[in-house]
């Protein structure tokens, strides 16, 4: 196929998508999801123009997606992957290889090391732990921030502890400054998900890069996405290899679909007992699995990437006119609204809301009301892991009481901030949140 012949083809992508008619928004009739995507024509070109190559494993695109997603983040490397649960699982399992002895100044992660990290979130980023063979110690958070209580954090320590995992909360970062202080006095890995809040920072810095290794997700709730998708970053070349091993079978090699030889000794290795010469492309250190992606994602993912800026900006624009309306409507009179760690800057994943004990309002109430006005509201996903039926026979220790993670689970629920929500669609939720006050508080 010609040059021309593609270019022609893109050009009425574009215009295909350009010429889509936008849904007009009914108030009370048209849904207003928490999250979504937002895409557009360059989105579509990228995607048909990988077609065009017939290259459906990971090529040109998603080579430069990993370098792009790395300089974004403030990382030296990024590895793509099928999820950002995929990115959780490889995160943590690389920090279990053998390949860790002798070469890094904190030990491997063993079966029966305890990881410190919280009930209150997504599970797959506690599921990795016990994938593992380790056990999670779960410790309570801050109901105001819905981030980890750092004094527990740090009381909860002991000589087993190994790690810890944790996510920035709904896009609004942990105190990393208090993290990174134990961290360092115990010797401790951190692995930052960053999966609901890619371009938030601590102290002017890019979360995701003050532990030894992070994770993002690009699935279509996120902040921007390639459908299914997630990268796992770090600076360490040596990690990046451990998760590139894990990621593609195993292997030892390390070359890109397609290439032989890069290493310069393909038929010179000796590893393990395999003999002499044994062709490397087919020499294994580690037991992986195959957690890669298509170009095609990439292609999208890379597209997305130019648009995050903006994206995170609407974001924080919506959050902030939410703060500002509920405050007017007294609405901090029935709930806790959100509150930024200090030092931080999040980019926010959803506005989450508590209910105070004080006020006569029931959750199930006011998520039902909400949905039937058509305003998409969500809990904080799990709520309390150790009550959930998956971890009924789970090896997990709990550090003193889970008060406020239970106070999330019963009280606590969310509404979306995502761009898609524009201000005709924000002052329609905040009327409906106004009717609601009172029409229930009388």
């Amino acid at each position: 196929m010609s040059d021309i012949h593609r270019q022609l083809i893109l050009d009425q992508c574009r215009a295909f998508q350009e010429a889509k008619p936008v849904p007009p928004f009914i108030p009370g009739q048209t849904y207003i999801p928490v999250t979504g995507k937002i895409l557009d024509a360059d989105d579509l070109v990228n995607l048909v123009d990988a077609s065009l190559d017939m290259w459906l494993t990971m090529g040109r695109f998603g080579e430069q997606f990993e370098e792009e997603i790395a300089k974004a983040f403030g990382t030296r490397n990024a590895r793509l992957t099928v999820s950002g649960s995929a990115a959780n699982l490889l995160a943590f399992t690389a920090l279990t290889s053998p390949k860790i002895d002798n070469k890094f100044d904190k030990p491997r992660i063993m079966p029966g090391d305890e990881v410190l990290t919280v009930a209150a979130g997504f599970p797959t980023t506690v599921a990795p732990i016990v994938q593992n063979r380790c056990v999670p110690v779960f410790v309570d958070v801050d109901v105001a921030t819905h981030n980890v209580d750092v004094a527990k954090l740090a009381a909860a320590v002991t000589d087993k502890t190994r790690a810890i995992m944790l996510a920035h909360s709904l896009g609004n970062p942990f105190d990393l400054g208090a993290v990174m202080e134990l961290v360092k006095k115990h010797n401790l890995w951190l692995i930052e998900d960053c999966c609901d809040a890619f371009g938030a920072t601590y102290n002017g810095q890019n979360i995701g890069t003050f532990g030894d290794i992070a994770t993002l997700s690009f699935y279509p709730a996120h902040h921007i996405t390639m459908g299914e998708g997630g990268a796992v970053l770090m600076d360490s070349g040596g990690l990046k290899r451990i998760v590139e091993s894990f990621r593609d079978w195993g292997r030892d090699c390390w070359c890109a679909p397609g290439k032989d030889n890069t290493c310069g000794k393909r038929f010179d290795w000796q590893l393990g007992d395999l003999p002499l010469g044994y062709d490397h492309k087919y020499i294994y250190s580690h037991l992986g699995y195959n957690l890669k992606v298509t170009d095609m994602q990439a292609a999208v993912g890379l597209s997305q990437l130019k648009k995050l800026s903006r994206f995170v900006a609407a974001r924080r624009g919506n959050f902030d006119e939410l703060t500002k309306a509920f405050k007017a409507q007294r609405m901090d009179e029935h709930f806790i609204l959100p509150q930024a760690t200090p030092n931080s800057n999040p980019s926010w994943f959803g506005f989450l809301m508590t209910i105070k004990d004080s006020s006569p309002l029931k959750r199930r109430d006011v998520v039902r009301y909400l949905e039937d006005n058509k305003i998409g509201t969500r809990l904080l996903f799990a709520g309390n892991l150790a009550r959930q039926p998956a971890f009924a026979e789970v090896n997990y220790r709990i550090h003193g009481e889970l008060k406020h993670t239970d106070k999330v689970m019963n009280d606590s629920f969310w509404i979306g901030v995502w761009p898609g929500i524009d201000e005709t669609r924000r002052a329609y939720m905040i009327e409906t949140f106004g009717r609601m006050l009172k029409e229930m508080v009388r």
